[in-house]
């Protein structure tokens, strides 16, 4: 059953053995903020030692997926908790037993491509699109590069994490950041067929496949982790991105007004 509780911003259903987990958080466009990440975490938690679920798939209500870091809580969170918090989800995505399966239906930014690049299987618009934002707000990637690195090409790499500029599901493909890309209107029906291939296979086929594909993952985040969450907040209390993000802040508030 779907939970209903009207504050909730993680939604958590289970149908045909696939545990569906919705991020619902349209006021902040899905942003990393405390009470999304912890509901997220329980919500994989959950579909981990469900028995009747086979694989997990993880999606957004609306066309934003998920625009990184709540920026608006940076003055209130400790720089090392926000960045150690979404190392651990990273962790907990690769870690996790089950195949996940993640939807990009419109954009990703920053730390919201942390969580695509931590997951085993990723479908996407062709007109979606994503960035490394960070340098635009004198950071750097730096818990994310833990499973971006891995995924992108070098070149890619350099591209998107020096550039900051977006790209389409289309370009994520070749990248290798996405595993599919098809045409919006097709997304759904693609979904459909891959959660329906995921449960042809054997619970203990999945669970071992997907600890033998995320081995190397989770030994890296395990050595750098700690040392990328310190450079994370590091960056984060420089001068120049705390000018760099307030000034972000300041044109999305003159935007909306």
């Amino acid at each position: 059953m779907a939970d209903t509780a009207p504050d909730e911003l993680v939604h958590y259903d289970v149908a045909d053995r696939i545990a569906t987990i919705t991020l619902d958080s349209p006021h902040n466009r899905n942003a990393l903020s405390r009470q999304l990440v912890t509901e997220l975490f329980e919500r994989l938690e959950r579909a981990d030692q469900d028995p009747d679920v086979l694989a997990v798939l993880l999606r957004s209500s609306g066309r934003v997926f998920c625009s990184g870091a709540d920026l608006s809580e940076a003055a209130t969170t400790p720089m090392e908790e926000g960045a150690r918090a979404i190392v651990r989800l990273q962790r907990t995505i690769v870690g996790l037993s089950k195949p996940v399966v993640t939807v990009v239906a419109g954009a990703a930014r920053a730390g919201g491509i942390g969580i695509v690049a931590a997951s085993d299987i990723v479908l996407t618009a062709e007109d979606a699109t994503f960035a490394l934002t960070e340098v635009k707000l004198g950071l750097t990637p730096a818990v994310i590069s833990l499973t971006v690195l891995p995924r992108l090409t070098q070149r890619a790499a350099a591209l998107t994490a020096l550039g900051g500029e977006a790209f389409t599901g289309d370009e994520a493909v070749g990248y290798g950041l996405v595993t599919k890309a098809v045409p919006a209107d097709q997304l759904d029906a693609a979904v459909a067929e891959l959660c329906g291939q995921l449960t042809t296979g054997a619970a203990q086929g999945l669970r071992e496949t997907k600890r033998l594909l995320a081995a190397p993952l989770l030994e890296r985040i395990d050595a750098e982790g700690e040392d990328l969450v310190g450079l994370s907040a590091r960056l984060f209390g420089s001068d120049e991105a705390r000018e760099a993000m307030l000034a972000f802040l300041n044109r999305k508030a003159a935007a909306k007004g």
